[in-house]
């Protein structure tokens, strides 16, 4: 159930992209590895407190005691969760709704491949990407890290962040690659695809300024990715991280059972 010549050419067209998220990334990655300063961390933890709602809102709180620590307030919060949620968005739809939107799936399906073959194959190319995104991500704040705080970095912790950062992204993958099977137009995909994970990062971003609005954290699944906990080695973490896993898959395997039996009008 898959289809090698459509996933070169979905591969092909995903690499462009691809790097520019990941140069994006490593420039924030540069640019918080380099302002990490045991002997200053009281200077930034001073800015934080000064606007403690806005940076609580960013999952930027001050505090950080360790590089790791840094990485997770600084990166972790809002950066890592926003640009690979951004590749998501534009290559799901890409890679299905578009295609049925344009009539170019219609060709497709004229060729000897099966409904469950493509849809498949599409999900293959998502989950190269991501996968691919973040080891690169992973391999860049290790070299940087060794370079400027030498041993300094535990990297079996950063591993397992990154892993339930990958696990948060197969889910928002699937958000997206389900609402591109659920419509055969690139519009209403989009719609979906993109405003719910976007709807629910919002209301995470409320639920980190605490007091009442904290309750609103048990409606979004932004609130199973912890990394600070994960740092950690907290077991609700970790149990948050398989529940995202999970449910990327169900999501994906919805995908493939709707785009299998909707009828196109192709």
């Amino acid at each position: 159930m898959f289809n090698r010549a459509l996933y070169k050419r979905e591969m092909k067209g995903s690499w462009k992209l691809l790097l520019i998220i990941a140069g994006i990334l490593a420039l924030y990655i540069s640019v918080i590895i380099f302002l990490y300063d045991p002997e200053r961390m009281s200077l930034l933890d001073e800015f934080g407190k000064s606007m403690p709602d806005l940076m609580n809102a960013f999952g930027m709180p001050p505090g950080a005691t360790s590089l790791l620590g840094f990485m997770s307030s600084y990166l972790y919060g809002m950066l890592f969760l926003i640009v690979p949620m951004i590749f998501s968005i534009i290559r799901s739809n890409g890679l299905m709704a578009k295609y049925v939107d344009s009539g170019a799936m219609a060709a497709l399906l004229a060729a000897p491949v099966r409904r469950p073959a493509v849809a498949f194959t599409q999900i293959k190319v998502i989950g190269t990407c991501q996968f691919a995104l973040i080891a690169f991500i992973t391999c860049f704040q290790i070299l940087l890290s060794e370079i400027q705080f030498p041993k300094e970095l535990d990297i079996g912790r950063l591993l397992l962040m990154n892993l339930g950062l990958l696990s948060l992204q197969l889910f928002i993958g699937g958000i997206c690659f389900f609402s591109s099977c659920l419509f055969s137009d690139s519009k209403h995909s989009l719609a979906l695809g993109a405003g719910l994970p976007s709807l629910m990062y919002l209301i995470q971003m409320m639920a980190n300024i605490g007091g009442d609005l904290e309750k609103a954290r048990y409606f979004t699944f932004f609130s199973l990715f912890n990394p600070g906990q994960l740092m950690l080695g907290d077991p609700a973490a970790v149990l948050g991280l398989v529940l995202l896993f999970i449910g990327a898959i169900i999501l994906f395997a919805s995908g493939i059972t709707l785009f299998s039996k909707k009828d196109l009008h192709i």
